[in-house]
């Protein structure tokens, strides 16, 4: 097997790609081992400098502290998530691993938010090895919490500002601003 690494905008952050199912259920981000029973997330979580976990459809991302070196982690990590799969497990998630569902009760509005999220901004963000998740629509402030690459991202501000906030407010002229939880 072959796992295939791909950089981000993030220098922190390195999307690792198996070529297989990473999540059957959503993206997870977890940042602390003892959060999960997941015995390859526990074990890339021991890694050391090793920060966060995000995990979508196809891809792992892996979050370093700033005074870590990637060639301290990167064949390590590709070693693991090679064993995890040639152990015979088809996916790492294939269920909810810990509660992250968007909140219920959403009004119009925050389904519209929601929706443009989902379409249009989180496939690009995707790209990038991370999430966008909404957390609140409140006197024209919509809150988000950004996850995988994302999370730390140098360049972060910079895509909320010009392009979620933008999108955001063109499409749903109530948004003023978004800002990151």
């Amino acid at each position: 097997m072959f796992i295939q690494t791909e950089t981000t905008p993030n220098p922190n952050s390195l999307k690792f790609l198996p070529g297989k199912i990473v999540s059957n259920n959503g993206s997870f981000e977890i940042t602390k081992k003892d959060d999960t029973n997941n015995e390859l997330i526990r074990n890339l979580l021991s890694v050391n400098g090793v920060e966060g976990i995000f995990l979508g459809k196809d891809f792992i991302s892996i979050n370093k502290y700033d005074n870590t070196t990637w060639d301290e982690i990167k064949h390590v990590a590709i070693s693991l998530i090679n064993d995890f799969y040639q152990n015979g497990n088809e996916c790492v998630i294939d269920k909810e691993l810990i509660n992250t569902n968007t909140p219920g009760n959403l009004k119009d509005i925050e389904k519209k938010i929601v929706k443009i999220l989902d379409q249009k901004i989180r496939p690009a963000v995707a790209k990038d090895g991370g999430d966008i998740k909404f957390k609140e629509f409140k006197d024209g402030t919509v809150k988000v919490q950004l996850q995988g690459s994302c999370s730390g991202c140098p360049s972060s501000t910079m895509t909320l500002k010009q392009g979620v906030q933008n999108l955001l407010c063109h499409y749903i002229p109530e948004v003023k601003k978004v800002i990151a939880i």
